[in-house]
C-alpha cells in the first residue's frame, strides 16, 4: 500500500489517499458481481444502484471487515480518532444520466454534518477521468457542514441554486455557486478516505458507461464509519 495525506481547502480538511489498497481490486469487484443485480439506492441522492453489505454477506463482510481493520491506522492518524465502528456498507454503480438527474444531484453534497462520520471509498472498476472533487460554498465560505451551520448553507444554497440556468449535468469543476478545493482521481483500488461532512461530489466523465451491471459500470465499494474520541 502506498499513502498519501491531502490536506485541502481553508479547513485543511484531511483526505488519505491510499493506492494498491486491497492488492487486487477484481477479487474484491467480484465479490460485487455476486451479489448483482443491485437494487435502486433509497434514501439518499445516489445517483444509481446501490447493495448494501449485511453480516450474511459473507464473503462481502469479510471485505469489509478486512478493509477497516487495513485502514485502522491511518484513520487515527489522520483525523485523530481512537477507534472507530462501522456505520454501514455497501458496493455502488451510477447509473444515471445527466439528463435524469434531480437538482439536488447536480451540486456538491455532504454525508452528514456528524464530525465523526468518515466516508471510506474504495475504487474497484473505474472509468479514466473519473474521481471525486471537494467544494467550498462560495458566498457563506462553508466547505464542511456542522451542526451549527447546516441551516445556513442549505437556505442560502437552495436560494442561489433556484435562480441558476444550467443544463442537467453532473458536477464539472467550479461555477459560481460552488469552488472546487480539491479533487482525487479514481484509480482501480485506490481507496480514500474524508469527513463526510466535506462538500463533494462524484467527477462523471462525460460518455461513460451508465450500465447497471458491476461488470460494465462505475464500481465502488462505500464504507461509513464513526470514530471515537482518543480519550
Amino acid at each position: 500500500m502506498k499513502p498519501e495525506l491531502l490536506r485541502v481547502g481553508m479547513d485543511e480538511s484531511p483526505i488519505v489517499i491510499i493506492d494498491g489498497f486491497a492488492g487486487n481490486a477484481e477479487r474484491i469487484a467480484s465479490i460485487a458481481d455476486s451479489l448483482a443485480p443491485f437494487p435502486p439506492s433509497k434514501g439518499n441522492q445516489y445517483p444509481g444502484v446501490r447493495r448494501m453489505i449485511t453480516e450474511s454477506d459473507r464473503q462481502a463482510h469479510a471485505y469489509v471487515t478486512n478493509a477497516c481493520e487495513a485502514a485502522a491506522s491511518f484513520v487515527g492518524g489522520a483525523f485523530g480518532f481512537g477507534g472507530f465502528d462501522l456505520d454501514e456498507a455497501s458496493f455502488s454503480v451510477v447509473t444515471q444520466r445527466p439528463e435524469e438527474l434531480q437538482p439536488a444531484q447536480q451540486v456538491p453534497h455532504f454525508d452528514s454534518s456528524d464530525q465523526n462520520l468518515i466516508a471510506v471509498l474504495h475504487y474497484l472498476r473505474v472509468p479514466a477521468g473519473s474521481g471525486t472533487a471537494f467544494y467550498r460554498h462560495r458566498s457563506t465560505g462553508i466547505e464542511r457542514i456542522t451542526a451549527h451551520n447546516r441551516d445556513s448553507f442549505i437556505i442560502a444554497a437552495e436560494q442561489e441554486l433556484a435562480s441558476r440556468v444550467k443544463p442537467s449535468d453532473y458536477m464539472q469543476g467550479s461555477d459560481a455557486v460552488f469552488e472546487e478545493i480539491g479533487r482525487v482521481e479514481a484509480v482501480p483500488d485506490r481507496l480514500i478516505m474524508y469527513h463526510g461532512s466535506l462538500l463533494h461530489s462524484g467527477i462523471i466523465p462525460h460518455g461513460m458507461s451508465f450500465s447497471a451491471d458491476p461488470r460494465q459500470g462505475r464500481l465502488t465499494a462505500n464504507i461509513f464509519i464513526i470514530g471515537r474520541s482518543s480519550t
